[in-house]
């Protein structure tokens, strides 16, 4: 948010809050104010149901916190631009000339960027496209930017009713046409008055220091070999509080405090080998990074009761499936989980595959565990039959410990991997932004082998009761069906 630096509060403006918020911008041309105002006007508003109703403001206090930092932002902004409703004209003497004095020039205003707990997400892919200007990339690199974007559009979280939704455009244009035009490595160049364009844009909102201190805080839960790691954190955010950078003041200051205590156990006992974060404390710090993130999409910061006009209206990401997906399966979220099973050689490998090569071309990168079959001529005759090989989908023969490299993961099988329903549920709580597709075998008469009550506990199940067809039951599109082959 731009913001003179030269000026002090006048009275009239220092306190903003729910119960003066449209008198005091009743009089204010919102579309003339900085966008990253714009911006947090629009988040109060749909956040407030239009300064209506201020249960979430009172209920969820990242929400709070987020408003009380606009309404500050908004203070020095009324404050800055007020007319003082007094002019001076300099008189010349009778019978004397005025003698012209050098006039020097202002200084120009120092515009301070506004402090936010996390930057929209155009602004982020916008200035992740500026950072490339000079780097050498692969084409795999360029490939992972054009798939998070496509994916962040897929799931609505930028839509085409943003403020920079030209300017997203033009960065999505440009990735893919030097992506087909490239061979192994590229540099890349923007021209001068792109690049200076588009940081003008970046430049008006800078995260807040207290809550990268968090994010990185929270990367090292439960990670071994952290411990030079926490040290380096902890004489970080000791720096950051000595220059100003963090401040009393803070939002956050308390959870630093908190932070730092732990960090300080953690990096002085010899004994504790892993940092550990308290279930209770990780789930306020995420509840901090997810407020902006989750942008009211959600139930979380709404009353444990609302109104079934209020609820029905509510908006929730889904991926946006088409085509015989959307027929079989419905338009699931991005963390769905999905369960099938089926006679042996009735298709039910051949009908994952597939589906797992229309998620690698669409929706992001895929992994596919073929425990079952291994990496044989088998699979590979799969891949090639239904023509799904794609950059972003990779095969497996185990398990790897990390999933952080995808957004899908196919287990097939279940059995095979000798995964229990509790293994199974342990790796979606661990994973929880991830989707899931587990493959089971089944048994003579049809059934899956393992417990019956997980199938309780996913979104999707799809059976394969016959040779080259498959049905599905699942809450997002009950009783759909497709031919395999």
């Amino acid at each position: 948010m731009l913001l003179n630096s030269n000026y002090s509060l006048h009275k009239t403006y220092k306190m903003i809050n729910p119960e003066n918020y449209l008198s005091k911008i009743a009089s204010v041309d919102i579309k003339a104010m900085p966008m990253p105002l714009q911006k947090g006007h629009e988040f109060l508003m749909k956040a407030t149901s239009n300064a209506t109703d201020w249960n979430t403001y009172h209920n969820s206090t990242p929400i709070r916190k987020t408003i009380q930092l606009y309404f500050e932002r908004l203070a020095e902004f009324l404050a800055a631009h007020k007319p003082n409703g007094k002019t001076s004209k300099a008189k010349a003497e009778p019978n004397q000339t005025a003698k012209a004095k050098p006039v020097k020039a202002p200084k120009p205003s120092v515009e301070l960027p506004m402090m936010v707990e996390r930057m929209p997400e155009e602004l982020r892919f916008i200035k992740r496209f500026v950072n490339l200007d000079g780097k050498t990339k692969t084409k795999e690199d360029i490939l992972r930017f054009i798939n998070s974007l496509q994916k962040a559009i897929v799931e609505k979280r930028i839509r085409k009713t943003s403020a920079y939704a030209d300017q997203i455009k033009y960065v999505q244009e440009r990735l893919i046409e030097v992506y087909n035009g490239m061979k192994a490595k590229i540099k890349l160049e923007l021209k001068p008055e792109t690049a200076e364009e588009l940081k003008k844009l970046t430049g008006g909102e800078k995260v807040m220091a207290s809550i990268g201190f968090i994010k990185r805080y929270i990367a090292m839960n439960e990670k071994p070999g952290m411990k030079e790691k926490a040290k380096a954190l902890l004489e970080q955010i000791n720096r950051a509080y000595e220059k100003g950078k963090i401040t009393d003041s803070d939002p956050y200051i308390v959870e630093i405090h908190e932070l730092k205590k732990n960090l300080k156990a953690f990096a002085t006992d010899k004994t504790i080998k892993t940092l550990e974060i308290e279930q209770a404390a990780l789930n306020g710090l995420e509840g901090i990074l997810g407020c902006a993130c989750n942008s009211l999409s959600g139930l979380e910061g709404k009353p444990a009761i609302m109104n079934s006009m209020d609820f029905a209206a509510m908006e929730f990401d889904t991926l946006g499936f088409q085509g015989k997906w959307l027929e079989l399966i419905g338009d699931p979220s991005s963390n769905f989980t999905a369960m099938v099973y089926g006679k042996p050689k009735m298709g039910k490998s051949y009908v994952c595959i597939d589906f797992a090569g229309y998620l690698a071309r669409h929706h992001g990168k895929v992994l596919y565990v073929a425990k079952e079959e291994g990496l044989d001529m088998t699979l590979q005759k799969k891949l090639n039959d239904k023509a799904v090989a794609h950059p972003n989908l990779f095969v497996s023969s185990i398990l790897p410990a990390s999933l952080s490299s995808y957004d899908f993961i196919f287990l097939d099988s279940v059995n095979r991997l000798g995964l229990q329903p509790e293994d199974l549920n342990k790796l979606k709580s661990q994973n929880p932004s991830k989707s899931f597709v587990f493959i089971f075998q089944a048994t003579k008469d049809g059934n899956f082998r393992g417990a019956n009550s997980f199938q309780h506990d996913v979104d999707v199940v799809i059976e394969v009761p016959q040779k080259g067809k498959a049905i599905q039951m699942g809450r997002f599109n009950q009783g759909g069906e497709i031919n395999i082959f």
